[in-house]
């Protein structure tokens, strides 16, 4: 999968070289499932080369990145710069070592000191919203492109400040996935909701529940949402201090987020579907959504389908867990090595010169913002409803996308560690 599809990197259909790529998470995400290919194949040095000139090619003068004010998603890929310091370092590369290591710094201090939070007014405070132009919202998306990396930076650079310093820092990163839990969870489903606005009335809110029991939240449980949310917890648990006294409440969501998937497994496949709470039964209703009475949005029939990039990153999520003994090995190495198995039958075909496709997987979805969006369309058409997941503009099926090729290798390196082996 690496050298079939990974060093290009491929995001909504555009595809070049991972090493000319430009930044951004799915690049990121890619390059990073590269990055562990090399550490458990280093032999394999044409990976790591690559992905060196994908960020020597990015890089700015004064050691940063191009990232977007307050966009968490442009942080996500820095996770590329811990394991460049390191090879660096052993190398002996002292300059391009610490050139790395002064950019992941600049992308965690943007993190930690300047993105914005949501106001001490508001419900979440002091939590990071996903994007300026989604003012006060949390998306699932964001524990994977924020808090993951800011700890892996804790890890491996906290006593730079400190361990006063370092366990308040861990603080914050659990506090991002508890406030993000206590809002997107669902406790009779077992789901977590792709999203929570602090305030449901704000215009770019529409798509929020005005009322009841989980008000704020959004209405459906987007598969590839809750693979970033279960992705992220694993990583993080990863580094996080065993004494730090936040650690076993994230290990408990972890597991409560695990058995809520490990339910809703298809039986027939091993895989999950685009909308977590339906089967294949489940399909769009042909009127679609309207903001005004007369102009309608996501009108068609389609129906729910099995999802790669979901199922990749939950059998990611399912086997590293396991490694790290955060999730018990008799409960659910049966369902990760069924998800693993259903990966190969359900997604991966093989064309006649031998490299792999991925197929089915969703391209993109979101939530708002209220008015247009660039490069989607109308940003009102991103309703959150089940018509959107089906049939919106820009969630449509496609193959060979960046967000399905970076978690299925990775699953593949977490099922080698874990010895699973597919028929």
């Amino acid at each position: 999968m690496v050298e079939s599809l990974a060093l290009r990197s491929s995001f909504m259909g555009r595809e070049r070289e991972m090493a000319t790529s430009r930044w951004g998470y799915v690049t990121g995400l890619v390059a990073n499932s590269i990055l562990k290919t090399w550490l458990q194949y280093p032999e394999k040095t044409e990976y790591y080369e690559s992905v060196k000139q994908f960020a020597d090619n990015n890089m700015l003068e004064g050691d940063s990145v191009r990232v977007e004010a307050h966009n968490i998603d442009d942080i996500a890929a820095g996770k590329i710069f811990f394991v460049l310091y390191r090879a660096e370092m052993e190398k002996g590369n002292v300059d391009d070592a610490m050139r790395y290591k002064r950019c992941a710094d600049f992308l965690r201090n943007k993190l930690k000191y300047h993105h914005r939070r949501i106001d001490d007014s508001q419900p979440g405070a002091g939590r990071w919203i996903h994007k300026e132009r989604y003012p006060g919202q949390l998306w699932l998306d964001g524990l994977y492109m924020g808090p993951a990396f800011y700890a892996e930076w804790q890890h491996y650079f906290w006593e730079e400040e400190g361990h006063a310093a370092n366990m308040d820092s861990w603080t914050d990163i659990a506090l991002q996935f508890e406030v993000n839990f206590q809002n997107t969870w669902n406790v009779e489903k077992r789901l977590n909701y792709h999203a929570w606005a602090s305030d449901p009335h704000e215009p770019n809110a529409f798509w929020a529940q005005k009322e009841g029991p989980y008000i704020g939240a959004s209405h459906e449980f987007w598969g590839r949402g809750v693979g970033w949310y279960f992705a992220a917890l694993v990583d993080v648990l990863e580094w996080m201090p065993a004494q730090h006294p936040n650690r076993p409440r994230l290990e408990e969501i972890a597991r409560l987020v695990a058995d809520g998937l490990a339910q809703r497994q298809d039986a027939a496949s091993g895989c999950w579907h685009q909308l977590l709470q339906y089967d294949a039964t489940k399909c769009a209703d042909g009127i679609g959504d309207t903001t005004d009475g007369e102009i309608y949005y996501n009108q068609c029939e389609n129906c729910n389908y099995l999802e790669s990039s979901a199922s990749s990153m939950f059998t990611y999520a399912f086997l590293k867990g396991i490694r790290l003994k955060v999730l018990d090995k008799a409960t659910f190495l049966p369902v990760a090595q069924k998800a693993y198995q259903g990966l190969i039958d359900t997604f991966i075909t093989e064309n006649e010169d031998e490299s792999l496709n991925i197929i089915q997987s969703c391209n993109s979805a979101g939530l708002g913002p209220a008015g247009n969006f660039p490069g989607v369309g109308i940003g009102m058409s991103r309703t959150g409803t089940a018509n959107y997941y089906l049939c919106g503009g820009d969630s449509f099926i496609t193959q060979n996308e960046g967000k399905a090729i970076g978690p299925f290798i990775m699953a593949s390196l977490e099922a080698e560690l874990v010895g699973i082996r597919v028929k």
